[in-house]
């Protein structure tokens, strides 16, 4: 009886387990693969910082040139940095290289920011301040750098500025309606087969558990025995 009752509980034991095995591998299975598949910054928006960093860079890399062709760095520095004239310098080009590549790489690479108004702001910024400076100061007169430096940076903050609002929020929008709509058909699959599929499994038909004592025999020997004596004639 007791073997009886520790089978049953046992076989309890192993239903209510495949019940559970059944259940919540199939939802862990699904979060850790949708988890894999979402990225942590998107190709198109890896791109766009990419080219924001080109845009610091080429800016830097002119203004070093325009440095050392004017009679060395340093005094050039001294003369451009130290002694600053908004008609003469271009330090402030250089940095208004620098407040885009901050502003666009903490709004969209850090922030992860899905919104032009930061790029908006920089490219106005830049625009306004590039036709102020072109009109008052007297770049024109110092050679070819006074036209490529504000030219250049012109052409840059536009190129950032369509790169944003025609290729990286209409991709990653169209990306993210994807993802949702791959998600929930995944979701419903996987709720029509769990519906579908019985939620306790058979399990082993323990060993007692239709138990029948053996037959005994007709006739034993002492119901022959007593047979025998009544039929005996009476003397």
């Amino acid at each position: 009886m007791d073997s009886q009752c520790s089978s049953s509980v046992g076989s309890r034991a192993t239903i209510g387990g495949v019940g559970n095995i059944n259940s919540t591998p199939i939802s862990a299975r699904i979060e850790s693969y949708e988890g894999g598949e979402k990225k942590c910054i998107s190709d198109v928006r890896r791109t766009f910082c990419l080219f924001v960093t080109f845009d610091l860079l080429f800016v830097t890399l002119l203004w070093i040139i325009e440095l050392n062709g004017n009679g060395g760095i340093q005094e050039q520095l001294k003369k451009e940095v130290l002694k600053y004239d908004y008609h003469t310098s271009f330090f402030d080009i250089f940095l208004l290289a620098v407040f885009r590549f901050a502003a666009l790489i903490l709004a969209y690479a850090v922030c992860k920011l899905r919104h032009w108004w930061v790029i908006a702001i920089t490219t106005a910024i830049t625009t306004g301040f590039l036709i102020v400076k072109v009109v008052v100061s007297k770049l024109l007169s110092q050679g070819a750098f006074g036209y490529l430096l504000p030219i250049l940076s012109f052409i840059l903050a536009w190129i950032e500025t369509w790169l944003l609002d025609f290729k990286v929020l209409p991709q990653e929008a169209g990306d993210e309606i994807s993802e949702n709509l791959i998600s929930n058909h995944r979701y419903l699959s996987v709720q029509n087969a769990l519906d579908r599929e019985p939620l306790l499994h058979p399990g082993p038909v323990p060993d007692g558990q239709f138990y029948s004592p053996p037959e005994s025999m007709a006739d034993s020997d002492e119901d022959l025995e007593d047979k025998y004596d009544l039929e005996k004639p009476i003397v």
